[in-house]
C-alpha cells in the first residue's frame, strides 16, 4: 500500500475519508478535505471544480447510501509536499480506475485533482 510511508498514509486517509457517504454528505467536512484549487475530471466526462463538487455531493447524499468498494489503492510520494495515489471503485455495478493528487498545506493534506476513468466491461488492450 504506502511502505508505511506518513504523506502516502495520509492521503490515502483523506481519500477514504471522502469516499465514506457520512463525509460526503457534509459541505464542511467535504470542503475541509479539498484543495482551494481542486478540480476534477469525472468518471462522467464532465469537469469539476471545487464549488461544484461540494454542492453536487450535498444534493445527492442520501441516508443509507452503501459506500463504493475500493480495491487496489496505492500511493506514491513524488515531492515533498504531493502525493499521487491510484485505486479502483465499483459502486452498483459501476467500476472505475482513479487517480488522484494530494498536496500538502502546512501540516494538511488536501486533494488538488481527482480523475476517474470508466472501467469497460470488454477485455483490456495495451495502447
Amino acid at each position: 500500500m504506502s511502505d508505511h510511508n506518513p504523506a502516502v498514509e495520509a492521503a490515502i486517509q483523506g481519500e477514504l475519508r471522502l469516499l465514506d457517504p457520512e463525509i460526503r454528505r457534509s459541505p464542511e467536512q467535504v470542503g475541509a478535505l479539498l484543495h482551494p484549487e481542486f478540480h476534477e475530471f469525472g468518471a462522467s466526462g464532465r469537469r469539476w471544480d471545487r464549488s461544484s463538487v461540494i454542492a453536487m455531493l450535498a444534493a445527492s447524499a442520501e441516508p443509507g447510501v452503501r459506500a463504493s468498494v475500493t480495491s487496489g489503492m496505492r500511493g506514491v510520494q513524488l515531492a515533498a509536499d504531493l502525493v499521487h495515489l491510484t485505486f479502483d471503485t465499483e459502486h452498483n455495478g459501476a467500476r472505475v480506475h482513479r487517480s488522484s493528487l494530494w498536496r500538502r498545506i502546512g501540516e494538511e493534506w488536501l486533494l488538488y485533482f481527482h480523475q476517474g476513468t470508466p472501467l469497460s466491461a470488454g477485455p483490456a488492450r495495451a495502447g
